[in-house]
């Protein structure tokens, strides 16, 4: 039996990516934005896949998009937290830096918990939960201290989530943390990027092998950084 697989921010970037890697895999889709456009295109490129507007930070929205599942599929298997996004912020300047701060913790933090949290009300063992955070989880932008600041909360949300679940020996927990990435969010982003397709393809490979962490491309060397040269690592960053 194929799996079903609900992806948010599942019509641009990584989540599109992955989206067409598991509808490649022979799973049942389901993929969910704010852009109807985008949704209408993956719908026309996808017919057996699933494309929900939804806002995750909505609970009215998020709520009907896991009824939207239920009724065309009967049950969820892997949820993919992914949406996101990314907001640089100078708080030396002293010029409004907390414009548009709650929308970006929701987004980033709060909707994915509540959307887990839903998820395993209704299905409480499920193959999979992937949370998408980032490498500034582990050492926060200098020019984005609040994109560190919500990627490391779902770090840490993950890290527990993953051991509440353990004894039941079926949910496995991943985290992927890429570096930056060639989306639309990161379209005026200079320097190296991957591409959506390489990190789809490194977080397939860790869910088949059942990681709980996966780190693709440059973000790899960032735990051996952490233990053997933290200060390297945080100047690397703040250059970033």
């Amino acid at each position: 039996m194929s799996q079903t697989v609900l992806i948010t921010g599942g019509t641009s970037g990584i989540g599109l990516s992955l989206a067409q890697s598991f509808v490649e895999l022979g799973a049942s889709v389901v993929v969910c934005g704010r852009s109807q456009a985008a949704l209408d295109r993956f719908a026309q490129a996808h017919p057996q896949a699933l494309a929900v507007r939804a806002d995750v930070t909505n609970a009215a929205d998020r709520a009907a998009l896991l009824q939207a599942v239920a009724d065309r599929f009967g049950r969820l298997d892997v949820l993919v937290n992914n949406a996101g996004t990314f907001e640089e912020r100078d708080y030396a300047t002293g010029k409004n830096p907390n414009a548009t701060l709650d929308d970006e913790v929701a987004l980033n933090l709060t909707a994915p918990i509540h959307l887990t949290g839903e998820v395993l009300e209704r299905w409480p063992s499920p193959d999979a939960i992937v949370f998408i955070t980032s490498g500034f989880a582990l050492v926060s932008p200098t020019r984005a201290p609040t994109h560190g600041a919500v990627k490391a909360g779902l770090h840490g949300f993950a890290d527990g989530l993953r051991r509440q679940l353990a004894p039941q020996g079926h949910t496995h927990v991943l985290e992927v943390l890429p570096p930056s990435t060639d989306t639309p969010m990161n379209a005026e982003a200079t320097g190296k990027k991957l591409t959506p397709a390489q990190v789809a393809a490194v977080t397939i490979k860790a869910l088949r092998r059942g990681r709980n962490m996966a780190f693709p491309g440059q973000t790899k060397a960032m735990p051996a950084m952490l233990r053997i040269a933290p200060g390297t690592l945080r100047r690397v960053v703040a250059e970033l």
